[in-house]
């Protein structure tokens, strides 16, 4: 803000700034002055994209291991599912995957696996229609983007991009190409986030406010993963990034109740993060005095706090710590005029409904009962269907997001994640490291669907 201001400059200075979280002065959000640059004229919305229907589903996996090998389990077994290509650079990963055909039955895929930049071969088949990445965090653009110039719908692991200029890419990619470009959000498809959603969609919690989320998950053990796995990139995310390094999986499901980028959209967000000790205290335990990972200077602070407000005023409190001794959770928690919902452990509370005025309701069964989602009930019904019985990844939500995802390509519906959601997301991630670098000052969240979100519907 200019040190002496016109009162037209300081109201219009103002009226983007939300209290900070630190004790600093106010500051204008960062990219305030350019919240959604126009779209290309050969680009189209991509909102509510429907393709062609897909009879089959051919497909190429990219990646095969914590995450490619039970995402490739499952394709082999859903109803309508191909598939044709494997790649991945590790040849144990090769073999694993390999096996894993076998005992399906199911024809040998072309495989690649002759280097890091071999997907570009399997992307160049005519015999692909879909690819899953599901390899390390800073490839997923690299390759997503490759995979829609090459005609092909890409469907990424979480978080789908780390930095802002690619959760922009991403959107001009799929606008450009017209193709599907989902972030494969498994926790949207947990059996209490579906029943969530549809109560907040019938409007048992009342007005939505306010929503609470995270990803708290004890990593530490991956310091000892020295020769393959996320313990040889993902901690050291930890040594350049001090933010919020992976907001998604608590963060989708909530933005999903809100309606984000259908009715609502983020607009600001603050953040702070706490001291660095998680790391350095668990390899000062476990590892030798002169093992090098005693001696890693750590950036990011073990318990990151972000603070999102929307463009409907409501609120959302973020974390992540993958760095603490600690139990698993993701929070879930969203709070409405007439009650709220919170997890870990699960209870809700509706005024009027609940047993007994001002307690939790911690039995769930008669809330299932009325009102499990159909979604929920129909791929548990696929998977009993499958030849090894799938639907059991994180307590069954894996399959059934990839089940909906086959439902979807194969009936031509819109994604219930587009390529805005994936964006907005993840841009979270970034958002925060600048926040928190500015002593937690304000930031503005990029609009990806350029101001389209105010005339969608949930």
């Amino acid at each position: 803000m200019p040190s002496n201001p016109t009162r037209r400059e300081f109201l219009q200075t103002t009226a983007t700034v939300v209290t900070s979280l630190s004790l600093g002065a106010l500051a204008s959000p960062a990219g305030a002055a350019d919240p959604h640059p126009p779209r290309s004229p050969k680009s189209r919305s991509v909102a509510n994209l429907a393709t062609r229907k897909l009879d089959g589903v051919r497909w190429g996996i990219i990646g095969l291991w914590e995450r490619g090998l039970p995402t490739l389990a499952d394709m082999l077994e859903i109803e309508g599912s191909e598939v044709r290509a494997i790649c991945d650079p590790y040849g144990p990963a090769i073999e694993k995957a390999l096996d894993e055909v076998t005992k399906s039955g199911k024809p040998k895929p072309a495989v690649f696996g002759d280097g890091p930049e071999d997907y570009r071969r399997l992307l160049e088949r005519d015999d692909i229609d879909a690819v899953m990445i599901c390899t390390p965090w800073r490839t997923h653009v690299p390759i997503a983007l490759a995979a829609l110039r090459a005609g092909k719908h890409a469907f990424v692991e979480v978080p789908a991009a780390v930095t802002v200029e690619d959760c922009w890419r991403l959107v001009e990619a799929a606008e450009e190409t017209q193709l599907h470009c989902m972030m494969m959000e498994n926790c949207c498809y947990g059996r209490e986030e579906l029943m969530l959603l549809q109560l907040c969609r019938q409007g048992v919690f009342g007005e939505l406010l306010h929503g609470e989320a995270g990803y708290l998950h004890d990593l530490r053990g991956q310091l000892s993963e020295q020769v393959h796995g996320e313990g040889t990139w993902r901690p050291p995310e930890h040594v350049t990034r001090n933010g919020n390094l992976y907001p998604t999986h608590g963060l989708g499901p909530v933005a999903q109740y809100m309606g984000i980028n259908r009715s609502d959209r983020f607009e600001t967000l603050v953040s702070l993060s706490s001291p660095a000790r998680g790391f350095a205290d668990y390899a000062a335990k476990h590892f030798a005095e002169d093992d090098p990972r005693r001696k890693t200077v750590w950036a990011c602070g073990d318990v990151n706090t972000s603070l999102i407000r929307t463009a409907l005023g409501r609120t959302i409190v973020l974390q992540h710590n993958t760095s603490s001794a600690r139990p698993y959770s993701r929070i879930n928690q969203i709070q409405g005029t007439r009650g709220l919902f919170a997890g870990y452990p699960s209870r809700i509370y509706i005024e009027g409904t609940s047993p007994q005025e001002d307690h939790w309701e911690t039995d769930l069964n008669s809330w299932f009962a009325k009102h499990e989602h159909p979604w929920w009930q129909e791929a548990q019904e696929a998977a009993k269907r499958t030849p090894g019985n799938r639907g059991d990844g994180h307590g069954g939500m894996d399959f059934v997001m990839r089940w909906r995802i086959m439902q979807c390509l194969r009936n031509g519906l819109p994604l219930d994640q587009s390529v805005y959601d994936a964006a907005a997301w993840s841009v979270v991630g970034p958002l925060s490291e600048q926040s928190v670098a500015r002593g937690g000052a304000p930031v503005a969240v990029p609009d990806f669907t350029r101001g389209e979100w105010s005339k969608s519907s949930e």
